[in-house]
């Protein structure tokens, strides 16, 4: 009888204990597992990434651009890795990127910088609850440091405070370097609040460290207006002649098109006035390690225009929740490595300039697909690039 390894991190992720686990499933789900075990790096880097690893799921990468980025902190021509399976994705960010890079680039900014974890505190009433609001006001500078002392790159940067009754939310709002943060904020807070409770809340009945406020990995209102993760703004002027060039559309035909698009946003309540920012996230998000979870905060969207006296067409973007990383989680498995090296964007300091990439990329294939539209050329592309009957 085989002698079995005590768990530990270590032998757990072994190609071994890998191909048991393929199979155990195959025998019982009578599946004859070929691709999922096809793999280019060692089972011993996974730690911390998954559980029970027991081989790959593998999505096509396509490459476009290049994109001409002009950040502060992207700067440059780049080419896009776009790991997805649905097809005319690729071609028609390539078409978007073409358009931009030759009507000058994509201007693009960060805004903001936020990563939240909101604790609540419920009161015997709400008496209670305002005293100790005015505590937390007085006592934020011993709060930050204490939080902080669980963190070697997270900063807090305030606690917003909100109430319905008896209950308090304390939401903290942090800087996470390089990091998404989720993981490092919940520590952080997770430390002061315990330091709170320690030192005595008068009139406290209960107290959790989360009830749906920092609405992790899905889409609020909150983080529309107060920002999650990075604020990010793509914007770009295109020629009106260039429209016509490579869109076989017009300004005008475009702002008409945006107003329509607007109503039916506002008609359906939508968190994106926007045409598909999720596609270029996701695409991206898989490619480079992102948390993919992420996109249900990513993908809203804000997008305004304006159609200029001489034709030209101003088209801007905002992402109000970009959550990514340049350090940590899935970065630095060697694909995803691989792709964030080849944007410039591996390791430390590099975060500010992922996200202006991203926001770029996420205007070339709004542009694409609203010209498209216009240009009644949406169906016939997904005829020619889309099917696989």
């Amino acid at each position: 009888m085989e002698k079995k390894l005590p768990y530990n991190k270590e032998n757990n992720y072994s190609e071994d204990l890998a191909c048991q686990r393929r199979t155990f499933i195959s025998e019982q789900t009578n599946v004859e597992f070929k691709h999922i075990d096809e793999y280019s790096f060692e089972p011993s880097i996974l730690p911390g990434n998954i559980e029970n690893f027991s081989g790959i799921a593998q999505v096509p990468i396509g490459f476009a651009g290049p994109l001409k980025v002009l950040g502060e902190f992207a700067q440059g021509d780049f080419y896009i890795p776009l790991a997805t399976t649905e097809g005319t994705l690729v071609a028609s960010y390539n078409r978007g990127m073409k358009l931009l890079s030759e009507a000058g680039g994509v201007t693009c900014t960060v805004l903001d910088d936020s990563m939240q974890r909101a604790p609540i505190f419920v009161f015997e009433n709400a008496r209670f609850s305002k005293v100790f609001g005015q505590w937390i006001t007085d006592n934020f500078t011993q709060i930050k440091a204490k939080a902080e002392e669980t963190t070697k790159s997270g900063k807090l940067i305030d606690i917003e405070q909100y109430t319905v009754g008896k209950l308090r939310w304390l939401r903290f709002n942090y800087t996470t370097g390089d990091a998404a943060g989720q993981n490092m904020v919940t520590k952080a807070t997770h430390h002061a609040c315990h330091w709170m409770l320690e030192k005595g809340i008068e009139g406290l009945e209960h107290f959790s460290m989360a009830a749906n406020l920092d609405t992790d990995k899905k889409h609020s209102q909150i983080n529309t207006l107060q920002t999650r993760g990075k604020r990010v703004v793509a914007e770009a002027t295109i020629p009106s002649d260039l429209l016509t060039k490579i869109m076989h559309t017009s300004g005008k035909a475009m702002y008409r098109q945006r107003q329509l698009s607007n109503m039916g946003a506002f008609l359906a309540n939508s968190s994106n006035n926007g045409s598909h920012s999720a596609n270029a996230l996701t695409a991206m998000f898989i490619a480079t390690g992102q948390d993919v979870a992420n996109i249900a905060e990513s993908s809203a969207a804000l997008t305004y225009s304006e159609l200029k006296e001489n034709g030209d067409y101003y088209w801007s973007i905002t992402i109000p929740s970009l959550i990514v990383a340049t350090h940590g989680g899935g970065t630095g498995l060697p694909t995803q490595r691989e792709c964030l090296e080849m944007l410039g964007c591996f390791g430390k300091d590099k975060v500010n300039k992922l996200a202006e990439i991203m926001v770029a990329v996420v205007l070339a294939g709004e542009i694409s697909l609203g010209s498209a539209i216009v240009a009644n050329e949406w169906v016939s592309s997904h005829e020619q690039f889309g099917r696989n009957r």
